[in-house]
């Protein structure tokens, strides 16, 4: 019969992957108002209080300083980090006018042609990106460790 593994150690180990936030239910916890207020965004009416005072509608909802900065920023690895969820936080792309995969190519250290590039070649190699801790303290992680 095997040991049950450790929950904590267990979940310790998705923090170890280059580029990756794994949205566990820590991170759904941390960003629930987050993505909350990203859904918001799914109505016309919501979109555009938000276009015409973006600090004024993020201020209506409980959101850290932190985590509203990160959103008037577009920020997307802080929104992350915060517990943002990509899925969610699409509804930010689409109220900017970006598509995904361009929004998406900010929170990496290509610009978006190289991205697209990348994307079309069958996406990054895992070869010396599975470990941060295995990369020389986390260096080459690029931006998207910021």
């Amino acid at each position: 019969m095997t040991q049950p593994r450790d929950i904590h150690a267990y979940l310790a180990e998705f923090e170890d992957i280059p580029g990756t936030r794994v949205f566990t239910a820590a991170r759904a916890r941390q960003g629930y108002h987050m993505n909350q207020f990203a859904m918001s965004l799914m109505k016309a009416e919501n979109r555009a209080r938000f276009k015409a005072d973006e600090r004024a509608y993020l201020d209506e909802w409980p959101l850290s300083d932190e985590a509203k900065q990160a959103l008037l920023d577009r920020n997307y690895n802080r929104c992350l980090d915060l517990g943002g969820n990509v899925y969610f936080l699409a509804k930010l792309f689409s109220t900017d006018g970006i598509p995904f995969a361009e929004a998406v190519s900010t929170m990496t250290d290509m610009s978006f042609p190289e991205y697209r590039e990348m994307m079309m070649k069958g996406g990054r190699s895992p070869e010396g990106n599975r470990s941060l801790k295995d990369t020389a303290g986390g260096a080459g992680a690029g931006k998207d460790q910021e």
